[in-house]
């Protein structure tokens, strides 16, 4: 067998998918082509002049289809092997063609309509899974590049490093210190045996014999915590539709300031501000639709990275997450804001292991067999568990360029399982926190305003904890 086998979180995320619910998640960003830099371009047939949407889209296109026959990450594939049973590896392509992945669109009036469809159609799961598509702008002065990325082949972290290696290189960073080196270890004094000691291989055996009834308690605390995760919930029927396979995506940029502003009245983390935004955005948005918030208390999944490294390469995703009850129901925002804050701690204190939201932790304790057997059941059970995911996805606070286009924004799009209508991920980059929503084109029709409800809450939040007395 050749190739990193597949660790079971991506076994599972390969599984689940289908060419009705794809697996894979998305970036979509917007640079400034009318602002560019040329010196920074590299691009020898520019005369020093701004260039329009069209042909830095072109340029850009290039500059994709050349740099990722350069990143190793870019060329690896998923192939199912014979042993273990019903795992697969991930292999790097005999013969990579970066053009079967870039693609260039022509000229668009809304990048947010096209991105919708484009993160409808699945990966070639015979390829590296991933793309990028270019597209320009209709208005001659931006383009827009989507990214999409399989959640087999990298989370948001790993597609972030993907990303990284195709856009313009950054500048070495001048001026740091060194590293002081480290002190060499004092000598230790001659080690006498213990005669208490058991023999190693009876007590290897004795703690993966602990390890192992530890997992499964862990396991059935996990089961029950899911269980009791589902009792008195009440959500809206928008979110509990069912889901058609469609997509529609679209995005708010909020000031990081006024989140904090926020945070330094009330109190909690820059996180809780932002999930109790969500919260009450979806309050205003189903009391536009019509629907009663009176009561409803969405689950809400919100994903903690827990990845192992290795010195020379990452081993896959490991996710657990916490499972909060979005406080929509509550007319207060400071309440709701409140609410989410205690919600969060508590999750905090008992630990990214423990808890209804740590369910993606038992893919762990799933033979592949069971992965590839099972990947069709587990693919209908994200509707019982939650009903809608809420992930942060981290990006850098440097000036991303690409062709010496500066990147003015960025929505990251969380994967959409089957059962779910709407996914929020939320990235903040340079001074501003960017909210990128996906949902499902027919079960959530009116995106584009839950969108806008962002900030309208974001403004009231602000209203109401500058009229807190300190």
């Amino acid at each position: 067998m050749t190739g990193d086998l597949l660790a079971p979180l991506d076994l599972a995320f390969w599984n689940i998918e289908s060419a009705e619910h794809p697996m894979h998640l998305g970036a979509l960003g917007v640079f400034a082509a009318d602002s560019m830099d040329p010196t920074d371009s590299g691009d020898p047939t520019d005369s020093g002049d701004s260039r329009d949407a069209a042909t830095a889209a072109r340029y850009a296109a290039d500059l994709l289809a050349t740099r990722a026959a350069d990143v190793p990450g870019l060329r690896m594939r998923i192939r199912g092997v014979w042993l273990p049973v019903g795992a697969a590896v991930r292999e790097p392509v005999a013969h990579f063609d970066p053009l079967h992945h870039v693609q260039l669109a022509p000229p668009v009036a809304d990048f947010h309509a096209v991105a919708g469809a484009l993160m409808e159609r699945p990966l070639d799961r015979e390829r590296p899974p991933w793309e990028a598509h270019v597209l320009p702008g209709a208005d001659g002065t931006s383009f827009a590049v989507l990214f999409k990325f399989h959640h087999a082949l990298a989370d948001g972290l790993r597609a972030l490093t993907l990303a990284a290696g195709v856009l313009d290189p950054q500048p070495a960073t001048t001026g740091r210190a060194p590293r002081p080196a480290a002190k060499p270890p004092t000598p230790a004094g001659p080690r006498l045996p213990n005669p208490f000691a058991l023999p190693g291989a009876l007590r290897r055996g004795i703690d993966e014999v602990g390890r192992g009834i530890g997992e499964v308690g862990q396991a059935l605390e996990i089961g029950t915590s899911v269980a009791r995760a589902t009792w008195g919930v009440r959500t809206s029927p928008a979110l509990a539709s069912e889901a058609t396979g469609t997509r529609r995506t679209a995005g708010a940029i909020l000031d990081i300031d006024d989140v904090h502003r926020v945070r330094k009245r009330v109190g909690g983390t820059v996180n809780d501000v932002l999930i109790a935004v969500v919260a009450g955005a979806l309050r205003r948005w189903l009391d536009e639709r019509g629907e009663s918030s009176e009561g409803v208390t969405p689950r809400a999944l919100i994903p903690v990275a827990r990845r192992r490294t290795r010195a020379d390469r990452p081993t896959g995703n490991r996710l657990s997450g916490y499972l909060i009850r979005l406080p929509v129901g509550e007319a207060d925002p400071l309440a709701r804001l409140r609410t989410v804050r205690g919600a969060m701690d508590h999750n905090k204190d008992a630990g990214p292991n423990r808890g209804a939201g740590a369910v993606a932790l038992l893919a762990d304790h799933v033979p592949p067999l069971g992965h590839r057997l099972g990947g069709p059941v587990v693919a209908q059970a994200a509707r019982l568990l939650f009903d809608i995911l809420v992930t942060s996805v981290p990006l850098p606070s440097l000036g991303l360029r690409l062709g010496g286009c500066p990147l003015t924004a960025v929505y990251p799009f969380a994967p959409l399982a089957r059962g779910q209508s709407l996914a929020v991920a939320v990235s903040t980059y340079r001074g501003s926190v960017h909210y990128g929503l996906i949902g499902d084109a027919e079960a959530v029709p009116d995106l584009d305003r839950l969108a806008q409800a962002l900030g309208d809450e974001l403004a009231e939040l602000i209203k109401v904890a500058e009229e807190i007395e300190i």
